[in-house]
């Protein structure tokens, strides 16, 4: 029976979830540890907590690489990369209702005041 204890190939040597390994089979017939990255995860709404679409599922240090483009970080959109559309559109249309409120508000003040 072939031996497969293997040795750390960095110099942390706990066990944390930022040093999780995999034993591969190199091409010469060695077997080697492989460090597996962190699975990364989609960035989601500020206001409902939705995955927002269109954005790539990275790791923090991948977000301010500059390899990764602007164009995979955020939506060309308002609020594009924080909040969803659903959620843009119900900040768009409750300040379009407030700025009617208003408006209304100053006609039956203006009315009010010719009688």
């Amino acid at each position: 029976m072939k031996d497969t204890r293997l040795q750390f190939r960095r110099r942390h040597s706990y066990n944390t979830k930022s040093n999780k390994t995999r034993v591969i089979k190199t091409p010469g017939g060695r077997l080697n540890i492989l460090y597996v990255t962190k699975q990364a995860s989609v960035p989601k709404c500020g206001d409902c907590g939705l995955k927002l679409r269109g954005m790539k599922a990275l790791r923090p240090n991948q977000l301010k690489n500059s390899i990764t483009s602007k164009r995979q970080k955020h939506v060309t959109r308002a609020y594009g990369g924080a909040r969803c559309g659903g959620c843009v559109r119900q900040r768009i249309i409750r300040a379009f209702l407030i700025e009617e409120q208003k408006i209304v508000k100053r006609v039956l003040n203006d009315q009010s005041k010719k009688k």
